[in-house]
């Protein structure tokens, strides 16, 4: 390839037919070439034999002295494509140009190789071609309306000798330049121009071809773009000896100017304005000056918006081109004159308010009798506004109740006053609004309470939700002008500011409600002066002295203020030594009467004496307290604790404040015997299974006592730690009756309570396990018998406790595992034994041949 590579001069393959007078363009152009890129080119021209220079690119003076005019005016020319292209422009050819063309490039490259010339031939022939407008409508003007149909011819033949086609345009000209409407190429296909491909497949634009060489452009649908001048332009074509298709020449003529008239729809009116219950009047103009025979459509659309399209629009009205109206009640259609429409919509309403159109499309007929639309034109939208009839009305807000203390009733009227300009089809609602005053410039917030809708459904605000639907707050309407607001039991959050909104509803057509005015109340201020409750206690000691048995009896006396209507409820403390264990937190709950005289035994657990305690109500703000058949252990300090209570929402009742009453001491001065109780053990570290022995041993000192003057009641606790750092379990209790009492337990192991002299009481625990260990005491209640025959209850007594430990016996543990498992092994042993020996004797047995040898005595060497 390197050695084939060479410089390539090309010219068109000829030869190149050209119609004489037109202007050609040869080509011609050089490759693979070395040196600069730019290359020069010289052109000569030859009839028969000898070359004539006509121009170069690089040398002024190589033209011949023929050429040297027709170069100077520019007919002939050399036009630069490229730096290794140029066209030789030969303008107005004649007869006498034809010939061959040689195209030369100068060499430039380092070596000689390929070509430096091409020719082609050129041939001139004669102007065949003829192109001119109908003789009927040559040059003529047409005025149509929009919507109408036109056509348009022109004649185009050609007598060239060679075998050429035509390629018909047809072009309009609207404002500076030509466009192509349609084109018949030289080809025989139809090519549309742009933007006609639509009206060309819809059949609106059509290129017919008739008799003496005529091609008629048919225009159905003119429309206002349609308008200009029109022409036919011709262009002549001819096959190339390459195959291509070469134009070699074109001609064009003005048919006609066409003007379309535009149709336009207008209403007549713009922006209106109109009262509710007033009619409204809409007419839509149909501009056109068109004569003949035709008929209007018309639409009348409404929308809530200026930029909805028909689609999106509501269709009110329409009458059809045989002038027939659709139905409706209220809305009404007519024809006016030629070109007006009316539309009446008689008794409006505020919904009405909105955009109106109309949409006109204009019909003609055909010579079948049947009728075809020709335009179709939509009016801009017209906006109109309904002026809502405003009931005028005065809205008046009175508390007709207002609290005085919490928990009172509070009701508010919102009354419609001066009510002028209503009509039946106005309704009244209400909304009820709280503000709460605020400190300084602090901003108020209004917070909605409820409010009614138009079809009476009440909407709840956040505020007031859940005291509504539990029925706290009311909402009712007194009459036709009065509505309240009523709350039950009025809180101190519920101070503030209340108004009421009251807004009028209108009725549409439809039946549906809309708000048309708002009339806002003053606002009407809840408040009242609250004071702190105060409530006083008093407790009184009706007898000063008493020893044990007698009735113990005390009042206590109640006084408050500032608490409306309050109710009291009592309850009877007592504060016991520090020494009685029943109760190490020293204050004991004995009984309570509420606020509705119910009474109710707290933490009175003497079950022999479960009515020994009464309390009752005297008077509203006076109680009494008796205990019968006092004991020794009833010493302490008693005191009344008294609740206040005022009515609350809904029939309930509120805390309102606490008090407390001066102590009343119950002191027994006695000489009587001191006891003391300790726990004795024998064996304190025992094995599991084995019995522990615990005694409790109570010692007397001071005045001796007959056995059956003093009983006791005995209860043994655990402790199941080394410290006494958790709870004591209740183990057993013998009360001074001898009933036996045991807790639940979850062990094996078993527990036995006995009394075995009248100061001793045995514990047994049966079987021990690993979870009996732990300190144990016992904790004894002594009771003795008075001179007057009444059992007395001494405090209660706590032994110091004694630490139980249950050890383990190994050898009794392990005496029948080990036995076990040596007679496994032994058992298991034997049975190996018994499997080996019966295996070797039977199983594995194998019969075994010796060779019998003989039996002789050595020789000796010498023999040997």
């Amino acid at each position: 390839l390197a050695f084939c590579r060479g410089r390539i001069v090309r010219v068109p393959k000829g030869p190149l037919i050209r119609v004489v007078g037109t202007e050609v363009a040869i080509p011609c152009s050089v490759s693979d070439y070395d040196g600069p890129s730019e290359q020069n080119f010289d052109w000569e021209f030859s009839r028969e034999a000898d070359f004539v220079r006509i121009v170069s690119t690089w040398d002024s003076t190589f033209t011949s002295e023929e050429y040297q005019k027709r170069v100077g005016r520019g007919d002939i020319k050399l036009r630069r494509s490229s730096n290794d292209a140029v066209e030789l422009v030969i303008r107005n050819i004649q007869p006498a140009d034809q010939g061959r063309y040689k195209c030369s490039t100068p060499s430039t490259d380092a070596t000689v190789q390929g070509n430096y010339d091409a020719e082609v031939q050129v041939k001139v022939i004669s102007d065949g071609l003829s192109v001119s407008g109908s003789k009927a409508r040559s040059s003529t003007s047409l005025r149509l309306s929009e919507g109408d149909s036109f056509k348009l011819r022109c004649s185009a033949t050609t007598t060239s000798p060679e075998h050429t086609h035509l390629h018909v345009t047809w072009q309009v000209k609207s404002g500076s330049s030509w466009r192509d409407i349609l084109s018949l190429t030289h080809e025989g296909k139809f090519q549309p121009g742009p933007g006609y491909e639509e009206r060309y497949r819809s059949g609106d634009i059509r290129l017919d071809t008739g008799a003496n060489d005529t091609y008629r452009l048919s225009v159905s649908q003119a429309s206002p773009a349609d308008g200009g001048a029109y022409r036919c332009l011709v262009s002549e074509w001819v096959r190339g000896a390459d195959g291509s298709w070469q134009k070699i020449q074109e001609k064009s003529v003005e048919i006609a100017t066409v003007s379309i008239q535009r149709t336009d729809v207008v209403i007549s009116t713009s922006n209106v304005s109109v009262t509710e219950r007033d009619s409204l009047d809409l007419t839509c103009n149909i501009t056109t000056d068109r004569s003949g025979i035709f008929q209007a459509e018309v639409m009348w659309y409404f929308s809530a918006s200026p930029d909805d399209t028909l689609s999106d629009a509501q269709l009110l009205l329409s009458m059809d081109h045989d002038s027939v109206v659709s139905d409706s009640t209220l809305i009404s259609l007519s024809h006016v004159d030629r070109n007006s429409y009316r539309l009446l919509v008689r008794d409006v309403d505020v919904e009405d308010s909105g955009y109106y159109f109309c949409e006109a499309a204009i019909w003609v007929p055909l010579h079948n009798g049947s009728w075809h639309k020709v335009v179709e034109r939509t009016s801009a939208p017209v906006s109109v506004v309904v002026t809502a009839l405003e009931p005028d009305y005065d809205v008046f807000l009175n508390a007709s109740k207002t609290p005085k203390f919490s928990d009172d009733p509070t009701e508010l009227n919102c009354r419609i006053t001066n009510v002028q300009d209503t009509e039946a089809n106005i309704r009244f609602t209400v909304s009820w609004y709280y503000r709460q005053r605020l400190p300084g410039d602090d901003v108020v917030v209004e917070e909605l309470l409820a409010s009614m809708d138009a079809d009476w459904t009440l909407l709840l605000g956040d505020r007031g939700r859940e005291r509504i639907q539990n029925g706290e707050i009311i909402l009712s309407k007194k009459s036709a002008d009065t509505f309240s607001l009523r709350i039950q039991w009025t809180s101190e959050s519920d101070r503030g500011d209340y108004f009421c909104v009251i807004s009028a509803w209108s009725r549409h057509r439809n039946n549906s409600w809309v708000k048309s005015k708002d009339v806002t109340s003053a606002s009407v201020n809840i408040f009242w002066a609250t004071q702190d409750y105060t409530l006083t206690v008093e407790a009184v000691k009706l007898k000063p002295f008493f020893v044990a048995g007698h009735t113990f009896e005390m009042t206590c006396k109640v006084s408050s203020k500032n608490i409306k209507t309050p109710r009291y409820s009592v309850l009877i403390t007592a504060e016991k030594p520090l020494t009685d264990q029943s109760n190490p937190n020293g204050t004991t709950r004995i009984i309570s009467l509420n606020q509705d005289s119910v009474v109710r035994l707290e933490d009175w657990t003497d079950q022999t004496r479960v009515d020994g305690v009464v309390l009752e109500k005297v008077q509203e703000n006076e109680f009494r307290y008796r205990m019968y058949q006092t004991q020794i252990s009833d010493a302490g300090l008693y005191r009344c604790v008294v609740t206040a209570w005022s009515p609350g929402g809904g029939g309930m009742w509120r805390e309102a404040v606490n008090g407390l009453s001066n102590p009343i001491q119950i002191d027994f001065q006695t000489s009587g015997p001191v006891f003391n109780v300790s726990v004795h053990s024998d064996s304190p570290t025992i094995y599991q299974g084995e019995v522990a022995d615990l005694l409790c041993i109570v010692t007397t000192e001071g005045m001796p006592l007959e056995p059956d003057d003093m009983s006791f009641d005995v209860s043994w606790f655990a402790v199941r730690s080394f410290a006494l750092d958790r709870e004591p379990i209740l183990l057993a209790s013998l009360d001074r009756r001898g009933i036996v009492t045991q807790s639940r337990r979850n062990g094996s192991s078993d527990l036995s309570l006995e009394r075995i002299s009248p100061l001793e009481f045995r514990l047994r625990v049966h079987g021990c396990e690993d979870h009996d260990f732990g300190n144990h005491y016992c904790v004894v209640t002594p009771w003795v018998r008075s001179a007057t025959g009444v059992w007395q209850r001494e405090p209660d007594i706590k032994a110091k406790p004694i630490f139980l430990s249950v050890k383990m016996d190994v050898l009794n543990a392990f005496k029948y595992p080990l036995l076990i498992g040596i007679g496994l092994a032994t058992a298991i042993g034997l049975l190996s034994c018994l499997i080996g020996y019966c295996s070797s004797r039977w199983c594995c047995k194998k019969e075994v041949q010796e060779t019998r040898r003989e039996r002789r005595r050595l020789m000796s060497m010498e023999m040997d």
